[in-house]
């Protein structure tokens, strides 16, 4: 039997990977604000995108950050409501390694291919839609498309790569007098004493 998606290597080392962002940013919290632009939707796990949301406002607040203000913080949100056992939490949070910006490097780059692939699916749906007009297969495409590009943005900003900057060819001359000549004309001069 093929392993569920929760249970594939790729989705593992994602949770782990999150883990050591989490436990990095408590920390190393003056390392967050140089990574504003991870997102808790970002994450894989919902405990670990509301306990990035948590870390993200302490800093924001000025509040000190450690394990068991995050916690606390989480408490306080609901986030273990879902039956996460407070140790684990002061656990995770308590092992940092590496870098904070490695770290969420590495959970942008996943989000940007999980969401280039939901938009795959997205355009793939509308294609294969057989009550869909071609006008609102164009217009479900771009809407898709436009989460790649907000999330390429970021990752621009995250890595500073910006992409090459492509020159737009010169339009086309026109033979005849120019357009605006007709305005030109009917425009009264001013006179000036």
């Amino acid at each position: 039997p093929a392993p569920t998606p929760a249970q594939t290597p790729d989705h593992i080392e994602a949770i782990e990977e999150e883990q050591l962002l989490l436990a990095t940013a408590t920390a190393r919290p003056d390392d967050i604000d140089a990574v504003r632009w991870l997102l808790p939707d970002d994450l894989t796990l919902p405990l670990h995108a509301g306990l990035w949301q948590c870390l993200t406002t302490l800093t924001r607040r000025n509040e000190p950050v450690d394990p068991v203000t995050a916690l606390w913080e989480a408490q306080q949100r609901g986030l273990l409501d879902d039956g996460s056992a407070p140790g684990k939490v002061l656990r995770m949070l308590a092992e940092p390694a590496g870098s904070v910006g490695h770290w969420a490097e590495r959970a942008l780059r996943r989000s940007i291919l999980s969401t280039a692939e939901h938009t795959g699916r997205r355009i793939e749906a509308y294609a294969g839609d057989p009550a869909s007009t071609p006008f609102q297969l164009v217009v479900g495409a771009r809407r898709a498309l436009a989460d790649i590009a907000a999330i390429r943005t970021r990752w621009q900003h995250a890595t500073g790569a910006a992409p090459p900057q492509q020159r737009r060819a010169a339009p086309a001359t026109r033979a005849g007098p120019p357009t605006t000549t007709a305005a030109h004309a009917a425009r009264p001069t001013r006179v000036t004493r």
